[in-house]
């Protein structure tokens, strides 16, 4: 079946979050600020493509519940999402394609983005032009997605390091920007969308999410024995500590992003 990527809200925000971490990492300040200029005009709480977004995502982010739970979500799902005004979406999506287009470039759309099959069956069941057969396919395979159990580990996303030393962390890291960590995604969404609330739920996530890597970081440094890890281990658990009793800033992001990269490189080399 063909799909319209540009037509998939989802989609689109995937690509803008992707283009966002690569300005974070390649230090774009300019295009940083455009891109969320651009998300708060088109994502704002109240969107019509926001409240699209919801429903994608309510899809997308569930996962290990019984059948019967997830046949439940989708059926309500799509009763939700029949009741959102077609033409007003298409407008919406049409005006965020030509702020894309002018303001970051055709170059955008090129972003691989890994759940494409996923955004693109999501995309075929809300479209009341699929066919009755294909819909009904696509419905019971997203369905399979959201009763399977997903694997607690990401095996083989990264390739070990022999030797680790936060320079070379930062290269890989750079190289790699675009093969996003699940708790990167996270983090991103977080923060693109927290102008609408005034930042509240980025606030909740990194309470917990900087838990999580400052316990991760304690624990390495006590198995770690060469000097120079041992000491830039010790420098991000000291940062960690630190960010809790200040604001965060957009220096934090990049930083951040990197630390969940390194828990990941460290895990993997164990």
């Amino acid at each position: 079946m063909k799909h319209n990527k540009k037509r998939n809200t989802a989609f689109i925000y995937e690509i803008l979050s992707r283009e966002l971490t690569k300005a974070i990492v390649e230090s774009d300040s300019g295009k940083k600020s455009t891109i969320i200029e651009i998300v708060r005009e088109h994502f704002a709480s109240d969107s019509s493509l926001t409240q699209e977004l919801r429903l994608y995502k309510n899809l997308l982010e569930t996962s290990n519940i019984q059948q019967h739970i997830a046949e439940k979500i989708l059926h309500e799902t799509k009763i939700v999402y029949n009741q959102l005004n077609e033409k007003e979406i298409f407008d919406a999506q049409s005006r965020l394609i030509a702020a894309i287009n002018k303001n970051i470039g055709q170059e955008a759309w090129s972003n691989f983005v890994p759940n494409f099959k996923s955004l693109a069956s999501i995309n075929a069941i809300f479209n009341s032009k699929t066919a009755v057969k294909k819909r009904v396919l696509f419905e019971q395979a997203t369905i399979q997605n959201m009763s399977r159990l997903q694997e607690t580990q990401q095996k083989n996303q990264l390739e070990p390091l022999d030797s680790l030393t936060y320079r070379s962390f930062i290269q890989k890291y750079n190289n790699k920007y675009a093969d996003l960590l699940q708790e990167q995604k996270e983090l991103l969404n977080r923060y693109i969308t927290g102008f609408a609330d005034n930042g509240f739920e980025l606030k909740v996530y990194l309470n917990e999410e900087l838990s999580r890597l400052k316990e991760a970081v304690e624990e390495k440094k006590t198995t770690e024995s060469k000097s120079l890890i041992s000491q830039k281990l010790v420098e991000v658990g000291n940062y960690l500590e630190e960010f809790r009793k200040r604001e965060f800033t957009d220096r934090d992001l990049n930083k951040i992003l990197k630390t969940q990269q390194l828990v990941q490189e460290l895990s993997a080399n164990d």
